[in-house]
């Protein structure tokens, strides 16, 4: 196997978009490591991309998900299937040994776009599973990696600690390259701001110099961008709140998300495509959603009629 890069950033080119999704090739002295691997529908792409660096799904000893949504871990069952261990959180690991209620409950959200956007998801063998929790230590490919309970985003959130590299999922949110602008994607069903704002604090504790997004590569700013991470959730936040109050119904409330996202945004310098890519990256509709949700069950529920075309 040649010897690629230590942390090789690989662009799963989602839908044919350029930096949406990234698996990150961890090069160990006894085997490649992944950090994510993306979906079943992006498969192919990854298989090619680690092909070009001499790296067979043999070669691949370990996945490590930072939780089990689709475009984190769809294909974790495949790897497991190859051979790989996966680690996941402990409460995710039940999500990859039987998917079924997982990819019941993205169908619903998908509907026809299910299988061109995500693909099949298949079952992982539970011999292959290892369940953690926060602290453990991972020994992968002959590295050394630490796991660290960042709920928020999900439940079932893991970062994983190489050395000062850390590898953060969705809980550092989404930032493209090049650009300074940050969101916090914000899907139902697990979305807790409390749990989001303490996680944001504990990477900061872990004083990374290097961060590691899936959505999307390297960051070397760790302690300015989880500032701007923090600011955007709780911002966000704030609109939905504010929205609700005012009395908009569900679609009103998508729509003056995304004109306020958009204003947001281009205040940054973010415009153009660029700005539709970090649209696309955290939907409002499922932005608004996931805060509807959260904001109900702080005991601030939307009006029963802001779900009327829910």
């Amino acid at each position: 196997m040649s010897d690629p890069q230590p942390i090789a950033t690989i662009d799963l080119d989602f839908l044919g978009l350029a930096e949406a999704i990234a698996v990150f090739a961890l090069a160990g002295p006894q085997g490649t490591v992944l950090v994510e691997c993306g979906p079943m529908s992006t498969l192919p792409r990854l298989v090619a991309q680690l092909a070009a660096r001499g790296i067979t799904p043999a070669d691949v000893t370990d996945v490590l998900v930072t939780h089990v949504h689709l475009d984190h871990a769809g294909s974790a069952g495949w790897w497991a299937r190859s051979g790989a261990r996966i680690h996941v959180h402990r409460r995710g690991y039940q999500h990859l040994a039987d998917p079924t209620r997982l990819i019941a409950s993205a169908s619903r959200v998908y509907g026809a776009d299910m299988g061109r956007f995500w693909g099949d998801m298949p079952a992982a063998p539970e011999a292959h599973l290892v369940a953690h929790d926060d602290g453990d230590r991972i020994s992968a490919g002959g590295l050394a990696i630490r796991c660290i309970d960042t709920p928020g985003h999900a439940r079932h959130h893991l970062c994983f600690a190489l050395e000062r590299a850390l590898f953060t999922g969705d809980i550092a949110g989404i930032r493209l390259p090049g650009q300074l602008a940050a969101v916090a994607p914000t899907p139902p069903p697990d979305i807790d701001i409390a749990a989001w704002l303490g996680s944001l604090e504990r990477i900061r504790r872990q004083q990374a110099s290097r961060l590691f997004l899936t959505h999307f590569g390297e960051v070397v700013d760790a302690d300015a961008h989880l500032d701007r991470v923090r600011d955007a959730l709780s911002a966000a936040a704030a609109r939905v709140a504010d929205g609700l109050s005012r009395g908009l119904l569900r679609e009103a409330l998508i729509d003056d998300f995304a004109a306020w996202s958009r204003a947001v945004l281009a205040a940054q310098g973010v415009t153009g495509p660029i700005l539709d890519a970090y649209l696309a990256a955290n939907p409002p509709p499922m932005a608004v959603d996931g805060l509807m949700r959260y904001l109900g069950q702080q005991g601030n529920p939307p009006p029963a009629a802001a779900y009327a075309h829910a």
